[in-house]
Order: structure tokens, then C-alpha cells, then sequence
């Protein structure tokens, strides 16, 4: 017997891991420990390193836009012939090999802008006894200069070039020509003719005719700059006064507007419309730059079409009297000198100075830019000639331009605007940052508005009054919805939902209303069974029997939505909206919210019911047991111990929305407007970058400020994540202790 137990004993002991197996297991129990904590902590560590990489690259592609210019000299040498004394017109060719150099003798000379060797030189055709009394230069892109004689007679010269080729080396050579003949052309006795070009003949045909401009006095004209089409008349008077003459009809023509353009003491020195023609720019004695153009005269009639002058924005300062200003070619830049050695460069839509610099001991009088934008000549008082290479590649971004109200050509007030481009080479970028961020915020508002109510009241009784059985039908079927691809979502809210909103709009509010009204109606029905029926029903199924009520309100009311539009809106309730001045567009908001609504209800319902559904037992049966309703206990124990929760789910929602892309860009109609109309569209930043970053040159402006609504949209997520974060952990140690 004892010998027995004694071996059951014995075979109890062996069956027991020994001393040293037991240690090994501790010890790869402790190595498996380590290694998951090291790759939490990697994981972890990777996701920051990701983030702060993705920052430092968008932030990367950012910066550049936000420097100013680089202005670095090259070279300077003697202007070809300067023995003049007169202020001369200078021009680049968009190889930046040659200069073009017109002077006040009627010479047109073609020069190398590395050592200033002169390649050719044209001397025009003046008749004896005639000398060059004015030059004028055309818009840059036409590259035509007039001579204007004291016989009043004129001459136009066009400094083209041409290409040559040895082999595979290209060579520049001057191709000067005369659009209107080499001969002085007749423009009139006392010089105020408008000299027009006829080519509907295949040869050039020029019409002489003359008007005649009402003057306010007698003062000097000093400056005359025309417009693209012909209709106004920019002029500038000795006194310091500047002329606005509607030429729409030349027969006709009528001062409409004389403003002060300089201080007290000062004179116009300068005056040279910018890229376009439709603005101009005004240099004064003073040193001061300032933009002007024409707005619509809001004292007469709409449909008068009468304008008036604008002074738009001011420019730094320049050291000294500005002597000469050459517009940019391609955009609403531009470059100016002074009498004091200042070099400036400067642009009209962002207000920006970008260099400002003195760079010559002596006065400067010419100035010309490349047309590419990377190099200029200035040439000074004693006709020396200095080339600068020049770095300014994104003059159009500022803070102002892509936050602020600004004040675009043809525009009534400063306003926010997103125009990124256009078919015409003078049109001029709009930047504004605020209607996509705006856009941004509405999608995401009227989403969170459709979807949180929805999503987390269901969360609410899926978790605390559902049945399990049919829990365990409906979350999953809840879950799988966030399966859906969102292509398939935006689809078929813009060719489905869109159209059948827009044709039955009653409906929209006739649901918002009788929903509400016929689930009180039906509980109040249920509330009056017998109680045997009642019984009948097992708990937690009550919800399947609103099924058939919404399914048939909502067609009743979808059938109604006619009748409706008939009896209260004359037959059309869109209508109706633009007769009280509201705007609706078939592709609005309110798609936008119900689509995205959708889309992150699942992500919203699933955390929230999670949170609801983890909430201790104890905490809702002690509150059942001291006499609480089951409203009671959600209300004021289950809904505060899942608030942290709860609230992360509608974070993430509102995280997602802001995300979206595919919904907004094919339910919106991608209109940039500035307002939280429900009944209008907007465009939002991950929908502006699908669309523009694939047809945007790389590097460009364009392209830099995409990347800039990237970082925008990174910025707005990771505030709002962090912000859920930091709001959640005060949520759970203020109610962990229920």
C-alpha cells in the first residue's frame, strides 16, 4: 500500500517539467515579451518617421514658393554706338544670347550680350532734317517698337531673330523687320492719329484715320498707353494726373475718369501696361510704383458698362525717381529702375517686391527682360550696359494672395477666387487657398451632419437594446458597408442621386419632417397594443417593425413630392429657390453629405458601438437595480463611459470625410465657391489635387501650390487626430473612475 503511493507520488513528480526546462520557458517567454514590446515600439516609431517624412517632403516642395528673387550680375560692358545722351528702349531674345538696343537717333542694333560686340546694326529711314522725337514699345509678346518723327510721320520696327544650324550647334541671327513698310509712315500733322494694320487682304493695308480727344486742360500729355482692344486710352499729364478716355467708339470718345496718381511735388515718370493690357503700372519721382486698373462705375446702370479708375495695390519704394519699367512677357510681373542705381523687381496679383536692391552707382534709364523671366539689361547714364541673371521662378505666391481677399483684373472688389488656368496667355492665376479649404470643411460638415446622428444613435441601440441575435446580424451588415468603394458611391451619387434629388426636393424635407413624426407615431401605436401582443414580441426585436413604416413613408412621400411642388411652389421648387435668391445646383452639398454620409457611417457606427457595447455590466445592472429606466442608465451611465469612445468615432469620421476624394469630385460639380449653401457645390482640396496635379507642369507654381493643399489637408487631419486624442484621454480619466 505505502509502496503504492509512493510510486503514484514518483510518476506525479516526473510528469512535472523540470527546474531547467522551466527556466528555459521563462526565458523564451521573456525574449517573446521583448520582441513583441520592440516591434510595438517599431511599429510605432515608423508610423511618426512616415508622417514626419510625408510632412518634410510636401513642406520640401512648399518652400521654394515662399523665396523671393535672386538677382546675380554677369557681366557689363559699353552699349554699342552710346554717344547719345537720350534714354534708349532695350529688348531680350528668348535664347538670351542677343540684345536688341533702340536708340533715340533712329538706329536698331543687335548686340552680344557676353561681351557686348555689336552683330548688326539697322539705321531707319529718317528724311533729312527729321529727327526721332518719342519711342514706344508695344506689348512685349509683339516685340514691335515705333519710332515716332518729327515730321508726323512714324516707323514700326519688329526686332525678330532666326535660327540657324552648323551641325548641332544653333546659331542666333538678327531677322529685323518693317510690319508697315521701311518707308516714314504719314500718321498725322500734330500727331494723334490711331494707325490700324488690315490683314483680311493677305497684304498688309494700313487705314489712316484721326480723332480728336476732349482734354479737362491744356496740360501735357506725358504718356499715352492703349489696350489690347482698342476700346480705352490710359494717359498720363505733367501735373501728375492720369486720363481715362473711352475709345469704344472713337467718334465719340469721352473722358471718363481723371485721378491723382503721385504726392504732393511729384510728377508720372513712368507708365507701362502690364501683360494683357488690362492693367497698367504707374512710376512716379517719388520712387513709388503703384497698379492700376478698370472697374465697373457702380453709380451708373449695370448694363451702361461704365468704368472708372482703380488704384489697386503699391509697391516698396524705390531709392530714387523711377526712370524706366518693362513688363514680363508671360506674366503680371515686372521689372523697374531708377535714377539712384535701384533695380526692383516686382509683381502685380501678389502684391510682392521680390528684389529691391541698388545695384549701379550711377542713374539707370533703360531696363529689358528676357522673355523667359531669367535674365535682364539695364543700361546707365553713360550708356554702360549690365546684365543680371535672374532667379524668380514663383512671383505669383505670397500669403496674402493664397489667404487674403485680392483684387484680380476684371474684378468688381477683392475677392477670394481659385482659377488655376486659362486658354489665353495673358490670363492671370488665381491662387486663393480659401475656397478649397472652405470647400473642404463644408463636404466634410453636411456629411458628419447626415451621418453622426444616424450613426451613433444606431450604435446606441445596436449595442445596449438590440437583441443579440439580430446584433449579430445588423453589425456586420453595418461593418461590410465600409467595404463599398467610394468610386462606386460618388458614381452613382452624381448620375443617380443628384437627378432624383433635384426632381423631387419636397420629398427631401417632407422625410427631414415626417421620419421623425412617424416613429413617435408608431411607438405610440406600439404603446397601445394589448399586452398579449406586446409579450409576443421577443425584446430587442421592436426595431424591425419600423422597417415597413419607413420603407412605406418614404415612397408615399417620394409620390407626394409632385403634388407638392404644385399646391405650395407654382409646379417647381427650384424654381422657387431662384426666385428668392437662392442658388441650386443639381450637384450641391446636400448629395455630398448624403453620399459621404454613406461612406463613413460604417467607420462611425463601428468604434461607437464597440465603446457602447464594452461598457462594465456592473455599471448598467447597478443602475437597473437602484431604479433607473433603461433611458436613464444610457443617458447618464452608459453614454459617459463610452464618451471617450463615441467621440474618437466621430473624430475619425470627420478625419475621413476630410479625406475624402472620390465622392466630393464626382458629386460636387468642383465649383470653387466661397459659402456653406447646401444647395450649391464646392471643390475641396483632395478633389482639386485629383484633378489639376495630373495636367500641371512639374515644378511649376502650380504644381509647388498643389503640394501646398496637400500639406493643408495634412495639417487639418493631424490637428483634428491629435485634438480627438487629447480630448479622449481627458474623457477616460475623468469617467474611468464609474
Amino acid at each position: 500500500m505505502n509502496t503504492g503511493t509512493a510510486d503514484s507520488v514518483v510518476a506525479k513528480k516526473s510528469d512535472l517539467p523540470s527546474e531547467r526546462a522551466m527556466a528555459r520557458r521563462r526565458r523564451w517567454r521573456y525574449l517573446a515579451d521583448s520582441g513583441a514590446a520592440w516591434m510595438v515600439r517599431l511599429g510605432g516609431g515608423g508610423v511618426v518617421i512616415a508622417l514626419a517624412l510625408i510632412f518634410v517632403y510636401l513642406f520640401s516642395e512648399v518652400v521654394p514658393m515662399l523665396r523671393g528673387a535672386s538677382v546675380e550680375m554677369k557681366n557689363d560692358f559699353g552699349a554699342p554706338l552710346a554717344a547719345d545722351a537720350g534714354q534708349s528702349l532695350l529688348a531680350l531674345e528668348r535664347y538670351n544670347e542677343l540684345g536688341i538696343r533702340h536708340t533715340p537717333d533712329g538706329r536698331l542694333m543687335y548686340f552680344d550680350l557676353a561681351d557686348g560686340r555689336l552683330l548688326r546694326e539697322v539705321q531707319l529711314e529718317i528724311p533729312a532734317g527729321v529727327e526721332v522725337v518719342g519711342m514706344a514699345a508695344s506689348e512685349p509678346r509683339t516685340r514691335q517698337v515705333v519710332f515716332g518723327l518729327s515730321d508726323g510721320t512714324a516707323i514700326v520696327v519688329e526686332h525678330e531673330i532666326r535660327l540657324e544650324f552648323e551641325g548641332d550647334q544653333r546659331r542666333v541671327v538678327p531677322d529685323p523687320g518693317f510690319p508697315l513698310g521701311s518707308q516714314p509712315l504719314r500718321v498725322d500733322d500734330q500727331g494723334r492719329a490711331l494707325v490700324t494694320p488690315n490683314f483680311l487682304t493677305g497684304e498688309i493695308e494700313v487705314k489712316r484715320r484721326a480723332w480728336t480727344l476732349p482734354r479737362p486742360s491744356r496740360e501735357p500729355i506725358s504718356h499715352l498707353q492703349l489696350t489690347a482692344n482698342l476700346w480705352s486710352l490710359i494717359g498720363a499729364s505733367d501735373n501728375g494726373d492720369l486720363l481715362y478716355w473711352d475709345i469704344s467708339d472713337p467718334n465719340q470718345a469721352v473722358l471718363r475718369d481723371q485721378a491723382r496718381a503721385v504726392g504732393e511735388g511729384g510728377s508720372i515718370t513712368e507708365l507701362k501696361m502690364l501683360n494683357g493690357t488690362f492693367s497698367w503700372v504707374v512710376g512716379t519721382s517719388q520712387g513709388r510704383l503703384s497698379q492700376w486698373f478698370l472697374v465697373r462705375d457702380e453709380s451708373v446702370g449695370a448694363g451702361d458698362n461704365i468704368f472708372e479708375m482703380a488704384r489697386v495695390r503699391d509697391f516698396k519704394q524705390h531709392p530714387g525717381a523711377i526712370t524706366a519699367i518693362a513688363p514680363e512677357y508671360t506674366r503680371k510681373g515686372f521689372a523697374a529702375v531708377d535714377d539712384a542705381g535701384g533695380l526692383g523687381l516686382h509683381y502685380g496679383t501678389s502684391a510682392r517686391t521680390l528684389y529691391l536692391r541698388q545695384v549701379h552707382d550711377r542713374a539707370l534709364r533703360s531696363v529689358g527682360i528676357s522673355p523667359v523671366d531669367d535674365l535682364l539689361i539695364v543700361e546707365d547714364v553713360d550708356g554702360r550696359i549690365i546684365r543680371f541673371a535672374v532667379d524668380n521662378p514663383h512671383p505669383e505666391v505670397s500669403l496674402k494672395a493664397l489667404w487674403g481677399k485680392v483684387w484680380y483684373e476684371g474684378r468688381q472688389d477683392p475677392e477670394y477666387v481659385w482659377q488655376a488656368s486659362s486658354g489665353a496667355d495673358s490670363f492671370e492665376p488665381k491662387y486663393s487657398m480659401v475656397p478649397l479649404t472652405i470647400g473642404t470643411l463644408k463636404a466634410a460638415l453636411f456629411a458628419m451632419l447626415f451621418a453622426m446622428p444616424l450613426a451613433i444613435a444606431g450604435a446606441i441601440y445596436t449595442a445596449y437594446f438590440m437583441a443579440p441575435k439580430l446584433r449579430g446580424y445588423v453589425k456586420p451588415t453595418i461593418e461590410v458597408m465600409e467595404a463599398l468603394p467610394t468610386v462606386i458611391l460618388g458614381f452613382l451619387a452624381g448620375l443617380w442621386l443628384a437627378p432624383f434629388l433635384e426632381n423631387h426636393i419636397p420629398a427631401v424635407f417632407s422625410v427631414l419632417v415626417g421620419l421623425p413624426l412617424a416613429f413617435l407615431g408608431t411607438a405610440y401605436g406600439y404603446s397601445r397594443l394589448p399586452k398579449s401582443l406586446r409579450r409576443a414580441i421577443p425584446a430587442g426585436w421592436e426595431a424591425v417593425f419600423l422597417i415597413p413604416v419607413i420603407v412605406a413613408l418614404v415612397w408615399g412621400l417620394v409620390s407626394l413630392s409632385p403634388l407638392i411642388e404644385i399646391w405650395f411652389f407654382d409646379g417647381s421648387m427650384r424654381q422657387w429657390f431662384t426666385d428668392i435668391g437662392i442658388t441650386y445646383d443639381q450637384r450641391n452639398a446636400l448629395v455630398v453629405g448624403i453620399a459621404m454620409g454613406f461612406a463613413i457611417i460604417p467607420t462611425i457606427f463601428s468604434i461607437a458601438e464597440d465603446a457602447v457595447f464594452t461598457v462594465p455590466r456592473h455599471l448598467t445592472q447597478g443602475s437597473l437595480a437602484l431604479g433607473a429606466t433603461p433611458w436613464q442608465t444610457v443617458t447618464r451611465v452608459v453614454l459617459l463611459t463610452a464618451s471617450p469612445g463615441i467621440f474618437s468615432a466621430v473624430m475619425i469620421g470627420f478625419g475621413r470625410a476630410v479625406g475624402e476624394t472620390m465622392i466630393v469630385l464626382m458629386a460636387t460639380g468642383n465649383s470653387p465657391v466661397v459659402n456653406f449653401n447646401i444647395f450649391e457645390g464646392m471643390r475641396t482640396l483632395s478633389a482639386n489635387i485629383a484633378v489639376e496635379l495630373p495636367e500641371t507642369a512639374v515644378h511649376s507654381t502650380h504644381y509647388r501650390i498643389l503640394f501646398l493643399a496637400g500639406l493643408v489637408l495634412f495639417a487639418v487631419t493631424f490637428f483634428v487626430n491629435t485634438l480627438a486624442e487629447l480630448v479622449r484621454q481627458r474623457l477616460r480619466a475623468r469617467y474611468s473612475s464609474l
